[in-house]
């Protein structure tokens, strides 16, 4: 089986090229955004960006539960759609403000609480809808070639914004990232709805909400996998802060050096992600394994004498940081009952994001008091006490091992079996 054997599926083809092009647009808006709080509404304020960041992706916090029971209840694909249009018609919005130069960071601070709003919705249900568009075996493969596209605009978008920022200015930006989202949207009306696979949805009645974090809890691997995203989600992948505060205030560069830069970084990102897709299926090992190489990684950018020497090192930040979130996406995926992973894939990225308005702000205050190379010693440790809290409790547990077992006719039981110290095949 290749690395690429997902897209042998015409659904999945369709899905993967609507999102790369998506995908694209939306790198381009976040850096010509992080620019725009950055340089432009203020005088370099990196807690500025933190807020920014930490209003987007707060929601997350709040509407998660409510978002994940939605995306195992309704249709996820007429869901999708109506989410995709709603952030195009926010990018709209907020473009047209600062092209006609009536933006103030107020607007900014709103748009992004409205895009965190849509966002929360948007990402269990898309998340979950992978499973309808492939089988189970091929879904890590899948989920790798995910981040692989998302990263991969991440090589193109940030250096295009980059550049449009300063010949054109970012309420350009904006309006081209919402046309983008017209090609999630047509391969989200086009994807031929009868090969997608039926799978089971959530049984009405009450209870499901604390059923789903019912199910988390009594997964302790579960548990231990989002208490290291949690971490290095909170403190460590503040990129937009490290990297726009590396260029313009240590090393005095201009946009189309923190687009590089950013472009730069996603070389990694999507080494790491194709790699993930050649794996067969995540293990506990890569993903805590990747957590302290990510924290060596941010220390040596932290060490970097040079703005290009500081541009190589983020290719090995990129590439743990995406292992480490493709590995864990992946391995909670697989291992979630169908009929639940809507509600747990919300929690997951409810943790994983979530934290960010615990830890931009945070980070920001770094930066700004001590300098951005501080900053960058914070994402650090987040790998390292991640990695370590990890690998320890895999050492207690044996190894601990998670199948599905069929106890019953027409349902499944999930067990946890741990493996002895000395067994060659360990799973983590």
């Amino acid at each position: 089986m290749g690395m690429f054997r997902s897209l042998h599926i015409h659904n999945y083809r369709l899905w993967f090229i609507g999102a790369l092009i998506s995908n694209i647009g939306t790198w381009m808006q976040r850096t010509a955004q992080d620019w725009l709080v950055y340089d432009i509404l203020t005088d370099q304020d990196a807690a500025a960006m933190g807020i920014v960041m930490a209003l987007q992706l707060g929601p997350q916090l709040f509407i998660a539960p409510w978002a994940g029971l939605i995306a195992d209840t309704v249709d996820r694909r007429k869901l999708l759609i109506g989410t995709q249009a709603a952030m195009a018609a926010l990018g709209v919005g907020l473009g047209l403000l600062v092209v006609f130069g009536l933006a103030e960071l107020w607007h900014v601070y709103a748009f992004a609480l409205a895009l965190g709003v849509v966002a929360a919705i948007d990402a269990p249900a898309r998340q979950a809808f992978v499973s309808e568009v492939v089988r189970d075996e091929y879904l890590p493969n899948a989920v790798a070639l995910n981040s692989a596209s998302f990263n991969g605009a991440r090589m193109f978008g940030p250096a295009v914004a980059g550049l449009l920022t300063v010949a054109v200015g970012p309420g350009w930006v904006f309006l081209i990232n919402a046309v983008t989202f017209g090609a999630m949207i047509f391969a989200l009306v086009t994807i031929r709805q009868g090969e997608l696979r039926v799978l089971k949805r959530s049984a009405p009645g009450r209870g499901r909400i604390r059923a789903g974090f019912r199910y988390v809890r009594l997964r302790p691997d579960l548990m231990m996998v989002m208490f290291a995203i949690f971490i290095v989600g909170t403190f460590g992948l503040n990129f937009a802060v490290y990297i726009a505060a590396m260029a313009r205030t240590e090393f005095n560069t201009d946009a189309g050096i923190f687009g590089t830069l950013s472009s730069i970084m996603a070389v990694g990102s999507v080494t790491g992600a194709l790699l993930s897709a050649r794996r067969e299926r995540p293990r506990l090992r890569f993903i805590f394994g990747a957590a302290g190489a990510f924290g060596l990684a941010c220390l040596l950018a932290a060490l970097a004498p040079s703005v290009w020497l500081f541009g190589v090192t983020l290719i090995p930040v990129g590439l743990f940081a995406l292992t480490l979130m493709t590995s864990a996406n992946a391995y909670v995926q697989t291992t979630t009952a169908q009929e639940m992973r809507g509600r747990v894939m919300a929690l997951y990225f409810a943790i994983f994001l979530g934290g960010t308005p615990i830890g931009a702000p945070i980070v920001g205050w770094v930066t700004n008091a001590f300098g951005p190379r501080w900053g960058l010693v914070v994402a650090a440790a987040s790998g390292f006490v991640a990695a370590v809290a990890g690998l320890v409790w895999v050492w207690r547990s044996h190894h601990v091992t998670v199948r599905l077992v069929r106890s019953e006719p027409r349902r499944l039981r999930l067990t946890l079996a741990a493996t002895a110290r000395d067994t060659p095949e360990r799973d983590g």
